[in-house]
């Protein structure tokens, strides 16, 4: 068990935790969540031995074997396999020793051998690499052969693969796709000892976990269940917190008052000293400090194109006289949102290219709406940023001739208000580059949004507040992510991209978890003909749904009213059902009921409305 004891640590004149502890049980799967910049990292590395701490303790067994993914990736001559394995390092040193020994010495190493399942771990090393994306050839190239990002996949698989007592992981899915993401859910879901994982991954902390423990203000609380559990604790937590804060003001008014009117009178001065050391002796219940919302605007196009935004037909994409996709028969319509599956590696950066119109075709017509704009958002663009200007500086350049309230204003929509939209770049988080760069490249309201990977670095909040952006955006989306929760909120489309062609998937995210865990890359369920009447077809439905847009946001606008219309009602039930309006104020009561009256009234209306439009919609799409 893990035991952390009064633990307190300051960087610079920041206390980044102030007198925490929290306990975590053996085999416990903990995911630990907080605020960008609480301090999660400093906790892992205090842990792990690797600072030391201001106050207080961290315990664990002795003999427990902290493992977390190594900061510098692996890159030398050494094949991947080999360095995964390598990584179990009682078995790389007991096979390196039974080489010379013989005897009874020889006789324990093998019966160690035996115990440690080390005959297997050739197989366990390939199945882990398997699942974060390499295959038997890759896996037998040397680490030097790739990239950064894959080279991190492989310090994941080492650690994975050695699976020591604690385990550590920090944004493991960030160097991952969504096969990879996918595979590490049910891995993680299974890990047989104690792990804690820093993530940002909705999805993760509800499907791969089963504590959360609560990085806030210097403070750690321990919840049991998933984030959703733990949302809804922590709610309702915050919720009684405010009625008792609430509470204990109203009391400490009353004796207040009591004491200035009567401590002056000498036959009311005992009982106004009694309740000054009642008042003296009542500990302030903490006021909530709600967190600032973060801030994503996504500004829609000022007037929508007919559709199509873009078709293909028999299309060929890739670069020189190398071909990496083919056969791209697509219809884009403006609302459509639409989520790109895959490997890394497959086409997915290509085919945004492509369909951005950044990359030309090699073969087949590709037709784009003439007045069509497009914004691209990839995370490799942070570099792009000017470190030493300000966000204010960023805006100005995309409005030169506005005055400096209109920039101002323009910097805070995008979340940057007042002052913060003078600091320079270089002292932003990661997650505020990321909202500036969202914000700058989709400024002028494009017809297409295409989003690269746009969570890494977004905190859970901004992700929410990513997700409700696109989902207010009334533009196309094309979006890349290996966050599940954010494809599952935003897109109605998917496309997968695999054996270099692009198609639409038949299923949902349930079904590709269960074609991922499968086995080998699947193949797309849903073959679509290229081109002659198929293509007339999908141009046709695609006008169709453009056409049904109006009167499918009517029926949501109807559906909101609906909506509050009931809750108003359920409220003026509650507080009819007790009866005490009618005892203390007969009048309220009487306004109440008619309120309700009319609200009844008007939900009937729009109840009748609704049906009406969802009728006609039924018609137009049969």
């Amino acid at each position: 068990m893990l035991r952390v004891n009064d633990l307190t640590y300051r960087i610079g004149d920041r206390l980044i935790l102030d007198r925490a502890g929290f306990a975590i049980p053996d085999r416990a799967r903990v995911g630990l969540v907080g605020r960008n910049g609480a301090g999660k990292t400093t906790l892992f590395r205090l842990i792990q031995g690797e600072i030391a701490t201001e106050g207080g303790t961290v315990s664990v067994p002795k003999g427990t074997r902290i493992g977390g993914v190594a900061q510098e990736a692996p890159a030398g001559p050494e094949t991947l396999h080999a360095v995964v394995l390598a990584a179990d390092t009682e078995r790389t040193r007991l096979l390196r020793e039974a080489e010379t020994a013989d005897g009874l010495r020889r006789a324990e190493i093998e019966t160690r051998l035996v115990d440690i399942d080390a005959h297997s771990a050739p197989a366990r090393a390939s199945a882990i690499l398997h699942g974060l994306g390499f295959d038997a050839a890759a896996q037998s190239r040397p680490c030097s052969d790739f990239s950064g990002g894959w080279r991190m996949r492989v310090a994941l698989a080492a650690v994975l693969f050695s699976e020591p007592d604690l385990l550590l992981l920090d944004e493991p899915t960030n160097y991952l796709d969504i096969e990879g993401t996918l595979w590490l859910y049910d891995y993680l879901e299974r890990y047989p000892r104690t792990a804690i994982i820093i993530s940002h991954d909705r999805d993760l902390l509800d499907t791969s976990v089963d504590h959360i423990l609560h990085l806030d203000r210097g403070q750690l609380t321990l919840y049991r269940g998933g984030y959703t559990s733990f949302a809804r604790q922590l709610a309702e937590k915050r919720t009684l917190q405010a009625k008792a804060r609430a509470k204990q003001e109203a009391e400490r008014a009353h004796l207040q008052s009591f004491i200035d009117r009567f401590k002056a009178k000498a036959t009311k001065a005992r009982q106004a000293q009694s309740r000054m050391k009642r008042l003296a002796k009542m500990e302030p219940i903490a006021a909530l400090i709600e967190d600032e919302a973060p801030v994503i605007h996504l500004p829609s196009p000022p007037r929508p194109l007919s559709p199509p935004l873009v078709a293909m037909e028999r299309v060929a994409a890739g670069y020189g006289e190398r071909t990496i996709l083919s056969g791209l028969s697509l219809t884009l319509a403006p609302d459509d949102r639409v989520a790109l599956l895959g490997a890394n590696g497959n086409g997915k950066s290509t085919f945004c290219k492509l369909i951005g119109g950044r990359l030309g075709p090699l073969a087949g017509e590709v037709r784009r709406s003439a007045k069509m704009e497009v914004a691209y958002f990839a995370q490799h663009q942070l570099d792009e940023l000017r470190p030493a200007e300000s966000a204010y500086a960023h805006v100005r350049d995309l409005m030169p001739d506005a005055p400096e309230a209109k920039v101002r204003a323009a910097a805070a929509r995008l979340g940057f208000p007042g002052q913060k939209s003078d600091t320079p770049v270089a002292q932003l988080s990661g997650g505020e580059k990321a909202r500036l760069l969202m914000g700058l490249a989709a400024f002028a309201g494009p017809h297409l949004l295409i989003l690269d990977e746009p969570t890494n670095h977004l905190d859970i909040e901004s992700r929410q507040a990513l997700v409700e952006a696109i989902n207010d955006y009334e533009g196309a989306v094309i979006l890349v992510s290996h966050d599940r929760f954010l494809i599952e909120a935003c897109a109605d489309r998917l496309w997968l991209v695999s054996n270099g062609s692009v198609k639409p998937f038949d299923g949902d995210m349930d079904d590709y978890r269960r074609l991922v865990l499968a086995g080998p890359e699947p193949e797309t369920r849903s073959a679509e003909p290229a081109g002659g009447a198929r293509a007339v077809e999908r141009r046709s439905n695609a006008e169709r749904r453009a056409a049904l847009a109006p009167l499918r946001k009517r029926l949501e606008t109807i559906e909101a009213r609906m909506a509050k219309l009931s809750d108003a009602i359920a409220k003026i039930d509650a507080a009819l059902g007790d009866g005490s309006a009618f005892r203390t104020d007969p009048a309220k009561a009487g306004d109440l009921a008619r309120m309700r009256a009319e609200a009844a009234t008007a939900l009937g209306a729009a109840e009748e409305e609704w049906l009406g439009l969802s009728g006609e919609l039924e018609a137009a799409e049969a």
